[in-house]
């Protein structure tokens, strides 16, 4: 099944408004260039529903709606662990990170590491991030965007990420920080009204009374799709290992890439207040409890339908990331649309998102420290230049280093955890701990990455979330004990937490506790 005129039309009509209103948001006072900045960091004048909104459009991308869907039809309501325990992340996130990164106005989170541990560090971290978002993240979104692009429209997965890379392109590269951000408010709206529509379609298809009758129906016919904590005789155990996803390296996984990941917190580093980002981010926390309803619930309905012979059970039985394709077929027309316009506005959010911190991080981390005192507008064309090379070097790069692969999901957690933990030990470290330095940082980083990779050929059989937690202890250990006997950091480079408020108010606690009472309920209900 095709998209019908009446989808052409949805879809049409929001790729105009969103490109209309990016320019719109981008302009600037005639006679005044972007600095910057302004091209990097919006101006420093996000204010909280942005954030929020952009935060949850940049993260639930391509991989999360076709990768968490394909394993809530293999593996079920587990998969919902790296989205619950993520709000819990963003509230210790938003009350204790973001006033040390705030405090120090940084661009960057390579800009940190440069006034913490010196250029080394961040030199190294810089390569990595650029590496990682180029070759990993922006690869798999278009690779997974691309393949439900072309299971509606008859199109190649080339000739489909090359359309997704390009919209992507076309309203970021000039609006810089500020368009992706403000149009994310947007994309959100449509990605939840998408997902929404298609939860209601696959639960309202199943032979009970109505959407909430087939919730009812996919909880009595499948109990172990409604399981939080999984035993180790589900074949999914190596993936999920159980009372480990709560206890062990899921956390370190989460604060990576919710702390510490310029991709993330680039949006946070752009509020006009710490007051106005804390929010923003208990905003996305709250946010982060719905997206399992919206992209894993459909996909464990898919196990049913295709049991029925509604959806192809042969295809999804072969390749599971085809779930979401298949369930956007099934949709009528004229939603169709819609769900496939959330599905592009979920796939051009995230890539325009890494796009920009890719070209921030290049420029402002590795090129402005080769050409330094350059005019401001030569940099934000550098930015430009560096974001146009990355997406285009992604587009040649997903098929090959994506493609093959099971689960998108899945592979994007493994190749990010092999530095994870050397990641979060750095950060956590130079927050608090004065005697932590260069040297104990170059070990956690290094050691950690050779020592996972070690691990996982030489005991493959040890779940990858229980591995991480393991390197992430011993990485701790180690760091630390380098540090102290090596030579001892500036007093200038430590973070003086005294002159740092950590109080938050009384709304952003408020909301904190009500994001942490509704995740007890919903682990206490499914465990």
């Amino acid at each position: 099944m095709t998209l019908e005129t009446i989808d052409v039309v949805i879809i049409a009509g929001y790729a105009l408004a969103l490109l209309g209103i990016a320019l719109f948001v981008s302009r600037e006072p005639e006679g005044r260039d972007k600095n910057t900045e302004d091209y990097f960091l919006a101006g420093r004048a996000l204010p909280w529903w942005a954030i929020g909104a952009s935060l949850i459009a940049s993260n639930i991308s391509a991989e999360q709606i076709i990768g968490q869907s394909g394993q809530g039809y293999a593996v079920g309501i587990a998969i919902a662990a790296y989205e619950w325990q993520a709000a819990i992340v963003l509230i210790i996130v938003a009350k204790y990170f973001l006033p040390i990164f705030l405090k120090r106005k940084i661009y960057t989170m390579p800009q940190f590491l440069d006034q913490r541990y010196g250029h080394g560090v961040k030199t190294l971290m810089s390569f990595f991030w650029v590496a990682l978002y180029t070759a990993v993240n922006l690869t798999t979104v278009l690779w997974l965007g691309g393949l439900a692009v072309t299971s509606l429209t008859g199109w190649s997965v080339m000739t489909a990420m090359a359309a997704l890379a390009s919209f992507a392109a076309l309203y970021s590269l000039y609006g810089g920080l500020k368009a992706v951000a403000l149009t994310d408010i947007i994309q959100v709206i449509i990605l939840i009204l998408g997902g929404l529509a298609i939860t209601w379609v696959a639960l309202n298809a199943l032979p009970a009374d109505g959407a909430l009758g087939g919730l009812s129906l996919l909880v009595q016919e499948m109990p172990g799709h409604f399981e939080m904590i999984l035993d180790q005789s589900n074949p999914a155990y190596s993936d999920l290992p159980g009372i480990w996803t709560l206890l062990g390296g899921l956390w370190v996984l989460h604060f990576s890439y919710w702390g510490f990941n310029q991709y993330i917190i680039q949006r946070a580093l752009g509020a006009e207040s710490l007051g106005e980002a804390q929010k923003g981010l208990a905003f996305a926390a709250l946010l982060k409890i719905l997206v399992p309803f919206i992209v894993v619930i459909p996909g464990i309905a898919a196990v049913i339908l295709a049991q029925q012979g509604v959806l192809d059970g042969s295809a999804l039985a072969e390749k599971s990331d085809r779930t979401y394709g298949e369930l956007m077929s099934f949709a009528p027309s004229g939603l169709r649309g819609l769900v496939f316009a959330a599905l592009i506005a979920a796939v051009v959010s995230s890539l325009a998102s890494m796009m920009n911190s890719i070209s921030t991080i290049f420029t402002m981390d590795l090129y402005r420290s080769w050409k330094p005192e350059r005019a401001e507008q030569h940099y934000v064309t550098v930015g430009r230049v560096a974001a146009f090379a990355a997406i285009t070097a992604a587009l040649f790069l997903a098929q090959p280093f994506i493609g093959g692969f099971e689960s998108g999901f899945q592979t994007v957690q493994e190749y990010t955890g092999f530095i994870a933990p050397g990641i979060v030990v750095v950060f956590l470290l130079g927050f608090f701990d004065k005697k932590m330095n260069a040297a104990g940082a170059f070990t956690a980083l290094i050691g950690s990455l050779a020592v996972n990779v070690a691990l996982k050929f030489g005991m493959p059989d040890v779940p990858f979330i229980i591995r991480i937690w393991g390197v992430f202890m011993l990485s701790i250990v180690a760091a630390a004990l380098v540090s102290r006997f090596t030579t001892a950091p500036k007093d200038d480079q430590t973070v003086k937490l005294g002159d740092i408020a950590f109080a938050t108010s009384m709304l952003f606690n408020t909301l904190g506790l009500i994001t942490i009472a509704i995740l007890v309920g919903l682990y206490a209900i499914l465990w």
